[in-house]
């Protein structure tokens, strides 16, 4: 798993960290599939971070088979 410069501004702005992120890749679910993106297919993941409560969505997309760059991520908020 790797993360662009934006994904890490991002993580930074909502107050999560690496290990938020990767318990919500690791346990989430993936909610979207966008196609439209010539570069190919991005997978909108949500999951839960480290506490349980907070909800992360993670936008990525893989490069060959064993390696996932996270574009960006949010913290969900609840009145979503």
């Amino acid at each position: 798993m790797i993360m662009t410069v934006h994904a890490i501004e991002e993580m930074a702005e909502d107050d999560l960290d690496i290990l938020d992120v990767e318990q919500a890749v690791l346990n989430g679910q993936v909610v979207r599939r966008e196609k439209d993106d010539p570069r190919g297919t991005k997978y909108v993941i949500e999951g839960l971070a480290t506490d349980g409560e907070t909800s992360v969505g993670v936008v990525g997309r893989f490069q060959g088979s064993e390696r996932y760059l996270i574009i960006t991520l949010y913290e969900i908020s609840k009145d979503e």
